[in-house]
């Protein structure tokens, strides 16, 4: 197997269960005290583990599931025992978990570096289109209610519909960051236009200055985020 991939797919594994099969009744729970909150952290951290053995599907090296397993449950427990979320502790979770997965990667595929990374194109292609997309959806919404969260209004809208806002920033980052890849940027700038036209009403009406900011900051924040990812993808392809 294309060492390479390997560490794609560890990657992915990492994503998928940190944001996708992490439930808010895991995410709760892990941060409780006492037998229940390590219960949480155990089951949390067993799902890291056999998503990352499944998706790289090296049935012999058992070590995989292993360090995944321990070291996901002693950075979490770290970061549970804080009992504060902010971005600068969500980057340096996320930024510990990969350090690991990069060692680990290391340490079993180390010696095949070597060889050509382009042994098996489609498979790259597919793996790493895989985890742009993933990154498009759970991992790009917390990153941005953290980096936003200094500026949220102190009363929020509650005549929008729930969850609405983060369904439209995962639909519109997929839009832009398929539109990159496809190479055709005149489709962000269709987006940005009709987004803005949507919200008119909204801003127009808005009587202090700061909503405006809020709405642009995070509209910007989020097509960036779309972007970058979609030119890094496209030059890694």
């Amino acid at each position: 197997m294309e060492a390479f991939i390997v560490l794609i797919k560890l990657l992915c594994a990492h994503l998928c269960s940190d944001f996708i099969f992490q439930t808010d009744a895991i995410n709760n729970g892990k941060r409780k005290s006492g037998s229940k909150g390590l219960g949480y952290l155990t089951l949390h951290s067993m799902i890291h583990a056999i998503v990352a053995y499944l998706f790289v599907a090296e049935w012999w090296c058992w070590q995989i599931p292993v360090v995944i397993l321990v070291s996901h449950f002693l950075i979490d427990m770290i970061k549970c025992k804080l009992h504060k979320d902010s971005l600068t502790i969500f980057l340096t979770d996320q930024f510990a978990h990969i350090i690991v997965i990069g060692i680990l990667w290391f340490f079993l595929y180390g010696e095949k570096i070597g060889l050509s990374c382009m042994a098996c194109p489609c498979s790259s292609k597919v793996w790493f289109v895989g985890m742009a997309y993933i990154l498009m959806l759970k991992p790009s919404s917390i990153l941005l209610s953290l980096f936003l969260d200094k500026w949220t209004p102190a009363s929020p809208n509650t005549q929008s519909l729930p969850n609405a806002g983060q369904w439209i920033g995962y639909i519109e980052r997929i839009l832009i960051l398929t539109f990159v890849l496809i190479g055709s940027m005149e489709g962000v700038g269709f987006l940005l236009a009709a987004k803005s036209v949507f919200r008119f009403g909204e801003l127009n009406k808005a009587k202090e200055i700061r909503t405006t900011e809020y709405v642009l900051i995070g509209t910007l924040a989020s097509f960036t985020i779309a972007i970058l990812t979609g030119i890094a993808v496209s030059h890694l392809l």
